[in-house]
């Protein structure tokens, strides 16, 4: 017989999982890698960033680039020229809620406030209707599952994160995108900040053109997230 306290224990590690996991599929599906080859696809979250935000834009019209930019409703609104300018360079829109706020702390009115909200300013600002969500720092609860449902949204998770918020160094960044490069890979990176207004992300984009070099030289095509099957992840 089980005892109580170690099904306790199970059930409380597995919600554990559920709600901090960004891949974890306990609320509703969830794409947090591609397909096994030689493919990686570009995300940054917590924009738009005026200034750094087009500066990536620049790169990637350069280099040929799709990405996807997961954006912040209460920046979209501050920052409209920045928004509109990154659906102008035809690149994805995502909802990454309106304040940033960490999700697994909000009931439900709240939260599907906090995804309406964005829906509608990205619609309005950019004229694109979003098709993809992630949550912030990935925190998911059942609420979140049901906020969405109206959207159709795809959710996503990532396949790594190299920490670039922390400020390490543009070549830092470069090296643990470089190191952690694998077939499919859904890259984590960040062109603003989701709590501090103009925040400073320009180490993220002094390190962008060499982080597309190198994904390059690895035989690694570069697609958007929407070439992702539903089925994929």
């Amino acid at each position: 017989m089980i005892e109580p306290a170690l099904l306790g224990g199970v059930a409380l590690g597995t919600l554990t999982w559920g709600v901090y996991a960004p891949n974890s599929r306990l609320f509703g599906p969830v794409i947090g890698r591609g397909p096994h080859r030689p493919t990686a696809y570009l995300t940054l979250d917590d924009g738009p960033n005026p200034g750094v935000t087009e500066s990536i834009l620049e790169i990637l019209e350069q280099e040929h680039v799709p990405a996807t930019f997961f954006m912040v409703g209460k920046y979209v609104e501050r920052y409209p020229e920045t928004a509109l300018a990154v659906a102008m360079a035809g690149h994805e829109i995502g909802n990454h809620t309106y304040s940033h706020t960490k999700l697994h702390r909000l009931g439900p009115q709240r939260t599907a406030e906090e995804i309406r909200s964005t829906h509608d300013i990205i619609q309005r600002v950019t004229g694109r209707v979003a098709q993809s969500f992630r949550a912030p720092h990935g925190y998911r609860t059942p609420f979140v599952s049901r906020a969405i449902a109206p959207y159709h949204y795809r959710t996503f998770g990532w396949t790594f994160g190299v920490w670039d918020t922390t400020r390490p160094g543009a070549e830092v960044i470069r090296r643990r995108v470089r190191q952690h490069l694998r077939p499919g890979a859904i890259l984590l990176l960040h062109d603003g900040d989701g709590y501090a207004q103009n925040g400073d992300r320009w180490q993220t984009a002094q390190a962008l053109r060499g982080i597309i070099a190198d994904i390059r030289s690895a035989g690694f095509d570069l697609e958007p997230l929407s070439s992702l099957g539903r089925q994929d992840g």
